[in-house]
């Protein structure tokens, strides 16, 4: 257990104090202070706390306590023996609170014990008495103290670790997050520049002009690839609408129909942002997995919540062709309060419906 003190100005407070009282009462010829032995001791125990930690801990209470000794027996004034709460005080944090409790025991034996020594009946001075019943305060006080030190100490370390897990937990979330951004923008739009280059090779020789508009095509879902990058890097300082990148993410692909109701007002930035990357999704699967020539996005924004649903015409949805692009949508969902649901209707092909409730309705 670890020996350094949470409060490692006790000490120095209350050498102090016993050696300006010490020095008065033998200045002014109260007691028989023996000076250098005196001043020597609690030099000697200011310079051994500067070695706490250096020490190994039962070495340094040994020490420790004979210098207590040496001091309240070179002490005429007699208060030095205030010296001894300091005794359990620092053992508390070197041995806990067991130990600490049976030092503060034994130091209250072994102010009986040197009283009786030097007067067998000063059980019969009320002086004594008195002085011995404000020793087992300071010793009460002393323990509580630390204990009290001790548990600020390690509830400060348990909220250092719960900092280092909750920073950890974000830069885990960041990264997840960036993961989803770069594949649901530059996937969606590589996947469109793929699917154009194919129909370009396909109709090269078939019919060149259909071939030269898939190039053009392609070259456009490259350009919107570049400005959807820049545009992930600005989302922090930027409002986002939902409508404006709906129209951006279909604008230029003929087999994608949108259609848009409601007001955007009153709902989640992170839901929105949700909609449209399960949109992107939607859209990149159709194309990629579904083999679709038609693809329908319908957004309606109420006031108990948004409901998008994209559909297809393409050879439908099998569950086991789950992967990472579905998985990141339904976590951004699933963070936004929502839920998803995909599957194949009875007519064919895929219909995907993301639901996330608006904040505060019921």
């Amino acid at each position: 257990m670890a020996v350094s003190r949470p409060v490692p100005w006790v000490s120095p407070v209350l050498y102090g104090a016993v050696l300006i009282a010490g020095l008065y009462a033998w200045l002014a010829g109260l007691g028989e202070t023996r000076p250098v032995p005196f001043v020597a001791g609690l030099v000697a125990l200011a310079v051994l706390d500067r070695w706490e930690g250096r020490v190994g801990p039962v070495v340094l209470l040994v020490v420790r306590v004979g210098l207590f000794a040496l001091v309240a027996s070179a002490d005429g004034a007699g208060l030095s023996r205030v010296l001894f709460v300091l005794v359990p005080f620092t053992a508390y944090f070197a041995f806990g609170r067991a130990v600490s409790v049976v030092l503060a025991v034994g130091c209250v034996a072994g102010f009986a014990v040197a009283g009786t020594v030097r007067d067998p009946h000063w059980l019969a001075d009320a002086g004594q008495v008195s002085d011995l019943l404000m020793f087992c305060v300071g010793l009460v006080l002393a323990v509580t103290m630390a204990a009290v030190a001790a548990e600020e100490r390690r509830a400060r370390v348990e909220l250092a670790a719960s900092a280092a897990v909750v920073a950890e937990l974000s830069a885990t979330a960041e990264r997840n997050r960036v993961a989803r951004d770069i594949h649901d923008d530059l996937g969606h739009h590589l996947t469109a520049v793929v699917v154009l280059l194919e129909k370009a090779t396909a109709f090269r020789d078939l019919d060149a002009g259909a071939a030269d508009r898939a190039v053009a095509d392609a070259h456009g879902s490259a350009r919107r690839a570049l400005e959807d990058v820049r545009r992930s890097v600005r989302t922090l300082r930027e409002s986002f609408s939902l409508h404006e990148a709906l129209v951006a993410l279909v604008d230029g692909q003929g087999d994608v129909v949108l259609t848009f109701s409601g007001e955007e007002g009153g709902h989640d930035a992170a839901a929105l942002r949700a909609l449209y990357r399960a949109a992107q999704e939607g859209i990149t699967n159709a194309r990629r997995h579904a083999g679709a020539s038609r693809v329908s996005v319908a957004v309606s924004l109420g006031p108990r919540g948004a409901e998008l649903v994209v559909g297809d015409d393409g050879r439908g949805f099998a569950p086991e062709r789950e992967g990472f692009g579905l998985l990141g949508m339904r976590e951004r969902v699933e963070l936004a309060g929502g839920r998803v649901d995909i599957g194949s209707p009875p007519g064919g092909g895929t219909r995907l419906t993301v639901t996330i409730p608006r904040r505060g309705a019921r």
